[in-house]
């Protein structure tokens, strides 16, 4: 079986920094281990590193950060999106569709489904919870 193509939104890399024992990193582990495919863009990977280094999340570990930041250039795949998108009213977060279109990703992961109203063509939205729930065939806690 092959390993299903996911789409990183920024908020589910910003949980994963915030809380390294939580859900959404387990998200990223599921990356590290690659029980998924990770597929980025250069524009994807810019919002990434662009939001982890604003004032706000300064408090972050550092190395953390920069551990967080070096596993996703690493792992994922680059795409080259070849298509402009306007699905969902914020324009960052078109971003993202365009990268799951290149990539023809199972899914767009996300902490926000509010910013993300659908699917595109073969991609779905779903959270980090019904990742790793796909993945597990369990319901998690």
């Amino acid at each position: 079986m092959s390993r299903p193509r996911i789409v990183i939104d920024t908020n589910v890399l910003i949980s994963a920094a915030l809380k390294p024992q939580g859900r959404q990193a387990l998200v990223i582990q599921l990356v590290a281990f690659r029980a998924v495919e990770l597929c980025v863009s250069e524009a994807v990977l810019s919002e990434y590193r662009e939001v982890l280094s604003r004032p706000k999340f300064s408090h972050l570990d550092a190395k953390h950060v920069s551990h967080l930041l070096a596993l996703i250039e690493r792992e994922a795949k680059m795409v080259e999106p070849s298509e402009e998108l306007a699905i969902s009213k914020h324009a960052s977060d078109n971003r993202f569709y365009e990268c799951a279109a290149a990539a023809a990703a199972d899914y767009i992961v996300t902490g926000n489904t509010r910013h993300f109203p659908k699917g595109y063509k073969q991609t779905k939205v779903i959270t980090g919870r019904q990742l790793l729930e796909l993945l597990t065939g369990t319901p998690s806690i």
